[in-house]
């Protein structure tokens, strides 16, 4: 009976807690279809009384959004593949027992988590050096080794027996090899967790475009959003103040209807990695 009664109470707990998580999600969907008017009146309900689909007819009537999400969409997969491949072929070098400098480059690798060059040194080099500015490679380049993602695949290989690597040298197999074809596989847990931190940091990126690109057409969609907004309070302003601009700018709605856009991708590709993320973040939790 008392088993029973905890578990009922349990359940009733994850459900009271699944609840107050989803409620501010469901408000800011149903509400980014909401009309401007009830927004300004009544604020923000459950169900709102009166629907429009203004907001996002608003923000998809031009051509740069589309033009913005297909550079974020290409940014986010290129650069996570290439950081994920990048990451694990490094961290699998800090890790293996027979590379003879690999203490050195663990400690300047965490050195770079502790102490950066600063803003001028690094605009100095995708800028000026590597002549990488107004290009793609400016959004991608800089977030292709990140220290503490390393620091996580390294804590995984360490897991690893070490035979494996014993027993394919021995049957001659090289070090590319054993990597891709033995240490790859049994580390997907650890590689789809980094996979996707690293596709949550490409895609919710705008600083590298306000660094490096005066394009408006090479804008991903963060930084085309934070320039949508700040043009939108703009036109609120004025089609508030003059009356002579007959302008309808559905301020509160875009601002749902964009929070909307921007994380739909990533909520719809999390449930396909979730059992490997879940694996991944028990990374070493249980020893022996």
């Amino acid at each position: 009976m008392r088993e029973r009664l905890f578990l009922v109470l349990m359940y009733a707990v994850l459900i009271a807690f699944a609840l107050f998580c989803f409620i501010p999600f469901w408000i800011v969907f149903i509400n980014s279809f909401a009309d401007e008017s009830i927004l300004q009146t009544a604020g923000y309900q459950l169900l709102p009384g009166q629907f429009s689909l203004d907001a996002y007819e608003f923000l998809l009537s031009g051509k740069q959004v589309f033009r913005s999400y297909g550079i974020t969409i290409l940014v986010t997969i290129a650069g996570t593949t290439l950081g994920v491949l990048v990451t694990a072929a490094y961290a699998y070098t800090l890790s293996h027992r027979k590379v003879k400098y690999r203490n050195i480059f663990s400690f300047l690798t965490f050195l770079t988590m502790l102490f950066g060059a600063g803003l001028v040194g690094f605009y100095m080099l995708i800028a000026n050096w590597l002549h990488l500015k107004d290009s793609l490679w400016a959004l991608i380049l800089p977030y292709l080794l990140n220290p503490f993602y390393a620091f996580i695949l390294v804590s995984y290989y360490r897991t690893l027996p070490y035979e494996l690597n014993e027993a394919a040298t021995v049957d001659g197999a090289n070090d590319l090899y054993i990597f891709f074809r033995m240490i790859w596989p049994i580390s997907l847990p650890a590689i789809a967790t980094v996979s996707l931190f690293y596709a949550l940091q490409y895609w919710n990126d705008w600083y590298l475009s306000l660094l490096f690109i005066d394009n408006y057409k090479m804008l991903p969609l963060q930084m085309m959003i934070r320039q949508l907004m700040s043009n939108l309070n703009v036109m609120a302003y004025v089609s508030g103040s003059q009356t002579q601009y007959n302008v309808v700018v559905p301020t509160y709605g875009m601002q749902l209807a964009i929070v909307c856009v921007t994380i739909g991708p990533i909520v719809f590709v999390y449930p396909f990695i979730q059992r490997f993320f879940i694996k991944g973040l028990t990374l070493g939790s249980v020893k022996g």
